[in-house]
């Protein structure tokens, strides 16, 4: 009999959460045991008061306690030790005595395990190349996420585009300056409302947003791009949503335009290059080329590089699902694509005298192509 094991807080442990949908602050265990014959059965192992919520919510065949697998010395008093307790004796009674783990597993686990005589065989793949292709549920669940994101983009992008400039150039809003932190706190409160949690954004205008990784802090001035990057996670399926758009206030000079452009011409070249089989090198590939086809560069620029320097120094993009960052990357070495994965399309340029503008999508990798989740212009102006 082959037997898998995950365990671990299903709130905190996202791997654990896609494997059983169900989201409970307690330690957690599911064994799968496969039989010669290739049949399965999976067994829950979860703290008792949560049993009756998990046999109508969790994926799993059966569903116990830790009480239910004591060992012949009583079970610990604390939870996690508990559930490792429960694990091992659990297996013992069905004879199995190696069962094969993912990366994620605690280490307490596998120290309970082995002094209960099993042994634990870490699996570095289980649960990775199936956490990367989404299925139905994970896809509907992030295409709401994107759609409330998109809404809070279009919020924020209005808001400073409709800014009136004081006559040092500083926007105003409500009487006040408008800065990075107030424009932060206004996504913050409309994601909260809607139901989602949200990491600080990225809210960088003028000289600021050179970095780009950079948050944003101060006052945002008028004719200045400023990157909008928001990327919060619903508070009950746990799925992200990630988009960014730029946005300048007032006049936009003519290599805001040009800049602009050589962005959105590299976001369609390698979102044209998405597809299952195509790698996540190649698709960088497709937006390297369309930078350097504009005249501006790729990478970190060296020490001495001129300030002007106008150049893109990220990967084109990044999985999506239950964490903002997660497999493939689109990137040097990024690896083939699979029908299912979700990534984000996010070419950039970045100069330290004027900032940087920055464009991003979300796609479902298919066999010939890919879904754009996205339907929020891109231009400069709102």
């Amino acid at each position: 009999m082959h037997t898998t094991l995950m365990a671990g807080i299903p709130q905190s442990n996202y791997s654990l959460y896609r494997r059983l949908r169900f989201s409970v602050g307690d330690p957690a265990a599911i064994l799968e045991f496969t039989a010669p014959d290739r049949s399965k059965q999976s067994l829950l192992i979860i703290r008792d008061i949560e049993m009756e919520r998990a046999r109508k919510q969790a994926r799993a065949d059966v569903v116990y306690c830790p009480a239910d697998f004591a060992p012949a010395g009583g079970l610990s008093g604390d939870r996690e030790t508990a559930t490792a307790q429960a694990v091992g004796e659990c297996l013992a009674r069905k004879g199995v005595t190696t069962v094969h783990a993912d990366r994620t597993l605690p280490l307490l686990f596998a120290h309970v395990l082995k002094e209960a005589g099993i042994t634990v065989i870490c699996d570095p793949d289980m649960g990775v190349l199936s956490r990367r292709m989404k299925d139905t549920q994970e896809i509907q669940w992030l295409r709401e996420a994107q759609n409330i994101t998109e809404a809070a983009v279009r919020m924020a992008c209005q808001l400073i585009a409709r800014a009136s400039p004081h006559s040092d150039g500083v926007l105003m809003h409500e009487g006040a300056p408008l800065t990075s932190e107030r424009v932060r706190s206004a996504i913050d409160i409309f994601l909260l409302e809607r139901g989602y949690s949200n990491p600080m954004s990225i809210i960088a205008g003028g000289k600021v947003a050179g970095d780009c990784h950079e948050h944003g802090h101060g006052e945002l001035r008028t004719q200045e791009p400023v990157i909008v990057d928001v990327f919060p996670r619903n508070r009950t399926t746990f799925y992200n949503g990630d988009c960014t758009r730029t946005v300048v206030n007032g006049q936009i000079s003519d290599e805001l335009v040009k800049r602009h452009a050589a962005v959105v011409a590299a976001k369609d070249a390698a979102i044209a290059a998405v597809r299952a089989g195509v790698t996540g090198e190649e698709v960088h590939q497709a937006t390297s080329a369309m930078i350097i086809k504009h005249g501006y560069a790729m990478g970190l620029p060296a020490d001495d590089a001129p300030l002007t320097l106008v150049t893109m120094r990220h990967g084109t993009g990044h999985g999506i699902g239950l964490d903002v960052h997660e497999p493939p990357l689109l990137a040097q070495g990024g690896p083939p694509l699979l029908v299912g994965d979700v990534v984000t399309i996010e070419p950039g340029l970045y100069c330290k005298t004027i900032g940087g503008i920055r464009v991003e999508d979300m796609v479902i990798v298919t066999e010939t192509g890919c879904d754009n989740l996205n339907e929020l212009p891109e231009g400069l102006s709102w």
